[in-house]
């Protein structure tokens, strides 16, 4: 039996999805709107020098969401046969009857469908290595790290993970488009011993294409020499000091700000940044601009979750809020219009205006790189922020010694105005490109 090509199984999905769209308006669906998806792949994970696990995954599902009169009825499966699809169709139909009617619920305005040439952003690149070759790198991978120094005495394991997504999204504006994508990654995460004192730390390389990723052995290394670096940590006393957010934490901390500007919150009135449009939030020089069309990035799209092309726009600009993250339901609850964010926001990017890291370490007279972050105590709605750290003090512009058991708090409003410094360092693995960023003044609770 002929195993159908990914090519051939997106062709496949995208006729599926087409004939579900025509049934849907047969039972009675006003609207509808389909996505398709299959996800194929295997990680594989060494521990000890032994291999612990090797997974494969071979999955498809469908979700159906139908408007009848206003109302919306979203019904799922993961078996693609005919009897399966027609039931979930009539499953769609039958809930929207029983919710309430929302002016605002429906497909977005058709004019606004990526009907076009899709920008290429290049990122679907299969990695031709078997589970034989992936186990030996996972192997050698950890082995790099244990081998480091007689200090590294156990392992959480090397990974190698490869894996293809097929996606298809079709709706009754006649929108039916479909890509492919690739994930691949390797990591390593190791623990050391020094006087009884147990410390943890790894490190990875993430990329759509294979030759992004960096060399395995070299990936061991380097999550050794983090863990070997964090043995003697301290618990330093509570004081105020200025805070350096690593590159790969970086992101994660404009993150709440991004989710604090989503529609949904901006609707529900649930944000920090609650009607921020055109309100200095940030310091004069910083910008967060989104570009969904970078080639081989993780959050790069030609349309959004909704069917609507996306396009580059400044969300902040001279420290000044540009722009909300809308899909077309959060924007007829604001009464404004989509931005083509149905589903969350596409590379964001956040110029710097030093060097990197280093350079920022230097000009520092004291205070803290954090290069972990526990716990999850941020309130988005009063923008109160509370997280467990571990790092280095930095003492004259050189790291002096490890901390650990420390936590940092403050409130977001005043910690994104006291930005001072963010690197041209970011950290390619994520999806909002923010290199180190320093903050001029943070509480830090530890003694």
């Amino acid at each position: 039996m002929h195993k159908k090509t990914n090519q051939e199984y997106q062709e496949y999905l995208e006729s599926i999805v087409g004939d579900v769209l025509e049934q849907a308006s047969n039972q009675g669906a006003d609207q509808a709107e389909v996505n398709a998806g299959k996800n194929t792949g295997f990680g594989v994970t060494a521990r000890m020098g032994d291999i612990e696990n090797i997974e494969y995954t071979n999955g498809c599902g469908l979700t159906i969401t139908v408007y009848i009169n206003s109302k919306k009825g979203t019904a799922s499966t993961s078996d693609l046969n005919a009897s399966s699809l027609n039931e979930t169709i009539r499953k769609a139909c039958s809930f929207a009857k029983y919710t309430a009617a929302d002016d605002c619920s429906g497909l977005a305005d058709e004019s606004l469908m990526a009907l076009g040439v899709l920008p290429d952003i290049d990122n679907n690149h299969n990695w031709s290595i078997s589970v034989e070759e992936a186990t030996r790198m996972a192997i050698e991978c950890e082995s790099a790290a244990l081998n480091l120094d007689a200090k590294i005495v156990n392992s959480e394991g090397g990974n190698v993970n490869s894996y293809t997504g097929i996606r298809v999204h079709g709706n009754s504006h006649g929108f039916l488009r479909g890509y492919q994508e690739t994930n691949h990654s390797i990591s390593c995460s190791v623990v050391g011993d020094k006087d009884n004192e147990m410390q943890r730390d790894g490190w990875g390389s993430a990329s759509r294409h294979p030759d992004d990723l960096d060399d395995h052995i070299q990936i061991g290394k380097k999550a050794g020499m983090r863990t070997l670096s964090r043995l003697g940590s301290k618990k330093i006393d509570t004081t105020e000091a200025p805070i350096l957010f690593a590159p790969e934490l970086a992101g994660g901390f404009v993150r709440h700000a991004i989710s604090a500007l989503s529609g949904s919150a901006q609707y529900r009135k649930a944000s920090f940044l609650l009607d921020a449009m055109g309100k200095q939030i940030f310091p004069d020089f910083f910008s967060i601009k989104e570009r969904p069309h970078i080639k081989r990035a993780w959050r790069s799209n030609g349309f959004d979750a909704d069917g609507v092309a996306t396009h580059d726009r400044d969300i902040v600009l001279n420290g000044v809020i540009e722009g909300y993250f809308l899909g077309a339901y959060g924007a007829r609850r604001l009464n404004m219009s989509t931005t083509a964010n149905a589903g969350g926001y596409h590379n964001l990017i956040i110029p710097g205006n030093t060097e990197n890291q280093k350079a920022i370490i230097s000009s520092m007279q004291r205070g803290l790189l954090v290069r972990e972050l526990i716990g999850q105590g941020v309130n988005n709605v009063t923008g109160d922020y509370s997280r467990g750290a571990s790092g280095y003090w930095i003492e004259n512009g050189v790291i002096a010694y490890p901390v650990h058991e420390v936590t940092i708090s403050g409130n977001l409003l005043d910690l994104y105005k006291n930005i001072s410094m963010i690197g041209n360092d970011y950290d390619p693995r994520g999806g909002i490109r923010c290199g180190a960023l320093l903050i001029d003044k943070m509480r830090i609770s530890g003694n």
